[in-house]
Parts: C-alpha cells; sequence; structure tokens
C-alpha cells in the first residue's frame, strides 16, 4: 500500500499513526480529523480508501491520471484540489502534481511525479497545535505553502544560470548548442509559468470564495498568502523568459556587429590591395609604347607609386576605423 502516512488528529493533537489493518470509524467527534498521504496508487489501493472516505469517482478518477492541470472542484460537502509541483533536473523542470480531497474530517493527499514529501510539513503542524486545530482546511495551506515555496528554489538556479550567460555573451558569442539550449530554456520557463499561472487561480479561488464546503473564514486569509507567493513566483519566471530573449537578442546583435567589422576590414585590405594590383596590371600589359620603360627609374618609381599608394589607402582606412 503506498501509505506513506496516516495519522489520527483530535484538536490538533496527534493521536495515533493508522496501520494498514485500522479501521476507520464511520462517525467522528468534533475535533478529530484524519491525514493520509500516498504516492502514486494503483486504482485498486485508492478503491478502497475513496469507498471509507465518499470520494467522488470523478474526482479518484482524476487523482489517478497525471499531468492534470491545476483545479478546485467541489463535490457535494467535499472539496478537490489538484495543486502543481515543480522540481529541477540537470536544464529541465520535472512537474508533478499533488492531488487533495478535503472533507470536514479528513484530508488525503496522493502524490504523483514529486519528490517531496510532506514529511515536513507534517512534522511542524504536529508542534503547532493550536494551528493544526483548525483542521482539515490549514493542512490544506500548509501543503499549498509548501508546493509553492517550492518553486522558488527552481526560479533561482535557472535565475542564476541565465545571468552567468548573460554576463558571458557581452565577451564570447554563443555557439549553436548554447543557443539551443537558452531557447529549450526559454520553453521550459514559459511551460512552468503557465502553471503558475492556473495556481494563482486555485489560490484566489480558495481565498475569495465563500460557497466552498470545508474552508473556514478563520482559515480563509492563509490562502491570500499563497495567492501572493505564486504572484511573486509568476512575477519572477516573466522576468526570466525576458532575460532569456534578452540574451539570445544581444547575442544576435553583437554578432552581427562582429560580422560587419569583418565585413569593413574585409572591404578595407581589398581596397589596400587593389591599388597593386592596378598599378602591376597596367605594367604588365606588354604594350611596345609605355611610358617610362626607358627610363632608369621607372621601376622605382613603380615601387613607390605602389607602396605610397597603399600606405595612402591604409592611413584613410585606419583614420576612419575601419582596420
Amino acid at each position: 500500500m503506498p501509505i506513506m502516512a496516516a495519522r489520527h488528529y483530535n484538536k490538533g493533537l496527534l493521536v495515533r499513526e493508522l496501520g494498514p489493518d485500522d479501521i476507520i470509524p464511520e462517525d467522528c467527534d468534533d475535533g478529530d480529523f484524519y491525514w493520509l498521504g500516498l504516492f502514486e496508487p494503483t486504482p485498486e489501493e485508492l478503491a478502497g480508501i475513496a469507498k471509507r472516505f465518499g470520494l467522488h469517482p470523478l474526482a479518484v478518477e482524476d487523482a489517478l491520471k497525471a499531468k492534470q492541470l491545476p483545479k478546485v472542484e467541489v463535490y457535494g460537502d467535499q472539496l478537490f484540489v489538484i495543486a502543481a509541483t515543480g522540481n529541477r533536473e540537470g536544464d529541465t523542470i520535472q512537474s508533478g502534481e499533488t492531488a487533495i480531497f478535503v472533507g470536514r474530517h479528513f484530508i488525503v493527499t496522493v502524490r504523483h511525479g514529486s519528490a517531496r514529501a510532506h514529511t515536513d510539513v507534517r512534522a511542524r503542524l504536529e508542534t503547532l497545535p493550536a494551528k493544526l486545530a483548525h483542521g482539515p482546511d490549514y493542512v490544506l495551506y500548509a501543503i499549498l505553502d509548501f508546493i509553492v515555496d517550492g518553486y522558488f528554489p527552481v526560479i533561482d538556479a535557472i535565475e542564476d544560470r541565465l545571468l552567468l550567460v548573460e554576463e558571458s555573451v557581452m565577451d564570447t558569442p554563443l555557439d549553436a548548442a548554447e543557443i539551443r539550449h537558452l531557447y529549450a530554456q526559454r520553453h521550459e520557463v514559459i511551460r512552468f509559468q503557465r502553471i503558475v499561472g492556473l495556481m494563482k487561480d486555485v489560490a484566489w479561488r480558495l481565498a475569495g470564495d465563500d460557497e466552498l464546503p470545508g474552508i473556514d473564514d478563520a482559515v480563509r486569509p492563509f490562502f491570500r498568502d499563497i495567492w501572493d507567493h505564486v504572484q511573486r513566483a509568476e512575477f519572477r519566471l516573466t522576468g526570466l523568459r525576458d532575460v532569456t530573449a534578452s540574451v539570445i537578442e544581444t547575442n544576435s546583435m553583437l554578432e552581427q556587429q562582429r560580422q560587419g567589422v569583418i565585413t569593413r576590414q574585409l572591404a578595407a585590405w581589398a581596397a589596400i590591395l587593389a591599388v597593386p594590383t592596378a598599378i602591376a596590371g597596367i605594367y604588365g600589359m606588354n604594350f611596345e609604347f609605355m611610358p617610362e620603360l626607358d627610363w632608369q627609374l621607372g621601376y622605382p618609381f613603380a615601387l613607390g607609386l605602389i607602396f605610397g599608394g597603399s600606405a595612402l589607402v591604409f592611413w584613410r582606412f585606419k583614420h576612419i576605423g575601419w582596420l
């Protein structure tokens, strides 16, 4: 059974940790709730839990499927939330999901593709019984806050990488592999930003929709805090996308500038070489009657004309900055 944790709480205090054979009673006292955490269960494994807590089959179907988009659904007196997780592996952002069933006396989480377990969240809340006493809705907030906080290390790593590339591009042009990598990185940022935007909608609805079951007014302000965190993450991703586009554009402009310099240099040297080529071409036509053929200083004069003309053209191009 892929149950990572199953615990019974009463008024914020841990009552017991449930084993696989423990039976959860049908009726719960006030202040009682159960927190079950599952990781990639099979349909058969989730079916028993769904039957026990009366989970809606459509929600169960979504919880079993990976790659679901973030959303909030209401099924009777139960709330179903899908949150997107993010984890950086190499140069890619691996997204996962956590499906969360929230009832008055229970919260069930189903993780897919998320490497970050909720162990730390659970341990921290158990040291704060006054907070945990709020019930499953506060646990929902804590889990979403944990997921959203996981976005920022991913964003920081991408930002550090892009800033290094942005600094180096001024000195060294990017090669084809680096440009392809930047385009792939930009694609990853855009895809992740789209998911983060949907998470912002989830947080906004949890914070502002008074019709959602299982969310007490005392807990609702905490979801506004999540919305603020998601908004900051989205803002930083927008900045990263702009930085990526700016680096590519800057590299293109610098490459065009370098090509322009090379083109001007080649044109300048071609003009310099045209001087001796023209003079030598005239003297190489082998006409019978040519000036300076019988002149004793004709050869030195031709060499002087070649070197003098070439030096003059060189000086001119040097003066205007082409060489």
